[in-house]
């Protein structure tokens, strides 16, 4: 039972390391910031969002 319990034990412990491991790594010298793509989609949404904001302040109020 002792041995079954410690090979249970053993398997979570690899099958954690194993998934830390599968990801992808950056390439070195590349920083985080030139990783991402030029059109980041959060920053366009919050131009867009700040526009239409802007856009409804400047109408007419009826």
């Amino acid at each position: 039972m002792n041995k079954l319990i410690a090979a249970l034990i053993a398997a979570t412990f690899s099958l954690g390391a194993l998934a830390q491991a599968a990801a992808p790594a950056a390439p070195a010298g590349q920083s985080a910031q030139q990783s991402q793509p030029a059109g980041d989609p959060a920053k366009k949404a919050k131009k867009a969002k700040k526009a239409k904001k802007a856009k409804k302040a400047k109408a007419p109020a009826a």
